[in-house]
């Protein structure tokens, strides 16, 4: 059983340029793990807070007098226990002590020294039961950017293409429909500077349903031309525009029933096979109503209803609202509340996404995870450096050393 002889932690700066922390864990045996934790910008009531109220600052103190005291001779075997330690030592029930985050890059890094020493890529020590061989997630690539994520673009905050087949496939065609996008804004918006937002993908003064119309039509341009499976989804982060009982777009407002009548239109006309955050996040009847109506046709996947939590998406089983959950770590914490919910998930037959978050970090640890987990997609863009580093792993996973 091979324990913990170092850990430590640093500030780093994630993709938005703001403050973060980096955890790093040495084993007894050779094995270390390095990993930094991002942050979102949409985030869910429910998930944990990212960091204590002194923000990174205080997070770096009560890793230094409370957490590496207690880390050290622990077994890199037991993550559980592990994270269990973690859970103590903070003393909440939102990670308000030491942060989400602190916890999310200690948890990790652990992980990734006990692979490391076993001298196995964490997928494989992650591995979900009853998945024997690693999958290939769908490559869920932001191509248009609104809400939270942009200045100036429509409501709807995420306009992605769904790749999916070998990442040597998927990877190339996912990135071609962004550039395909690129050239028809060009073309529409001729002399005008063009921007992108927190997560690579453009901004245009697009109303919301002549952008899905945009990327649909990229999404089949390039099907036609590479013979891909590359198709249309959205997130729509409804919470972020409802406001008293309305979902307050530009072109208009609608109720519940209007709301859900909407999202079930474009999905009918625009062939959309992904569809997060529909519903505001609060709204269970809501989601149920969207997966009756579409959920045949599309993953109805939950992100802000659910943060990653485990009784939260045993409610949603229940109610039948949804048919996927969106995973990020850091919105419990810890790997283990991670697997948990991912095991309850795959136990009631609904998919899981595995997420990047707005703010990220240039780790690979991500693309392991949404392998391990079996997931069908992996929500993590396809510009800049911190979500190519994601793809470029995937790529690696396919492709071993002397394969």
């Amino acid at each position: 059983m091979s324990r913990v002889v170092d850990a430590s932690m640093r500030l780093i700066y994630d993709s938005r340029g703001r403050p973060t922390v980096e955890a790093t864990v040495s084993a007894e045996d050779g094995g270390q793990g390095r990993a930094g934790a991002p942050s979102g910008e949409s985030t869910g009531a429910t998930e944990v807070q990212a960091f204590p109220p002194g923000g990174v600052p205080e997070a770096l103190l009560r890793f230094r007098s409370d957490i590496r005291p207690g880390l050290l001779g622990l077994s890199v075997e037991d993550q559980a226990g592990v994270d269990a330690f973690l859970h103590r030592t903070d003393g909440t029930a939102n990670f308000s002590g030491i942060g989400g985050n602190t916890a999310t890059a200690i948890s990790v890094a652990v992980a990734l020294a006990h692979a490391a020493e076993a001298g196995t890529p964490l997928w494989r020590s992650l591995l979900r039961p009853g998945l024997d061989r690693p999958t290939d997630p769908a490559i869920v690539g932001n191509c248009l950017n609104g809400g939270r994520h942009a200045i100036g673009g429509p409501e709807i905050q995420e306009y992605h293409v769904i790749s999916s087949g070998r990442p040597s496939e998927s990877i190339p065609a996912a990135i071609e429909v962004h550039r395909e996008i690129g050239e028809r804004l060009k073309r529409k918006y001729p002399g005008m500077a063009l921007g992108r937002g927190d997560e690579g993908g453009w901004v245009a003064p697009l109303g919301n349903v002549e952008a899905v119309e945009l990327l649909a039509e990229s999404c089949a341009a390039v099907r036609d031309r590479r013979h891909a499976e590359v198709h249309p989804g959205l997130d729509l982060a409804a919470s972020e525009f409802f406001r008293d009982g309305k979902y307050v777009y530009r072109e208009r407002s609608l109720d519940p029933d209007g709301q859900v009548a909407f999202v079930a239109e474009l999905v009918d006309r625009f062939g959309l096979r992904f569809l997060e955050d529909p519903i505001q996040e609060g709204d269970y009847d809501g989601f149920t109503a969207v997966t009756q109506a579409v959920g045949r046709k599309a993953l109805v996947v939950g992100d802000d209803i659910y943060t990653t939590a485990k009784d939260r998406v045993a409610e949603g089983v229940r109610r039948h609202a949804g048919n996927a959950v969106l995973i990020k770590v850091n919105q419990v914490g810890t790997l283990s509340d991670t697997l948990a919910t991912v095991d309850l998930a795959r136990s009631a037959g609904w998919k899981t996404v595995t997420s990047h978050r707005s703010g990220e970090t240039p780790d690979g640890w991500l693309a392991h995870l949404a392998v391990a987990f079996g997931s069908a997609g992996l929500k993590c863009g396809l510009l800049g450096g911190e979500r190519v580093a994601k793809l470029n792993e995937l790529l690696r996973l396919a492709s071993p050393p002397g394969a």
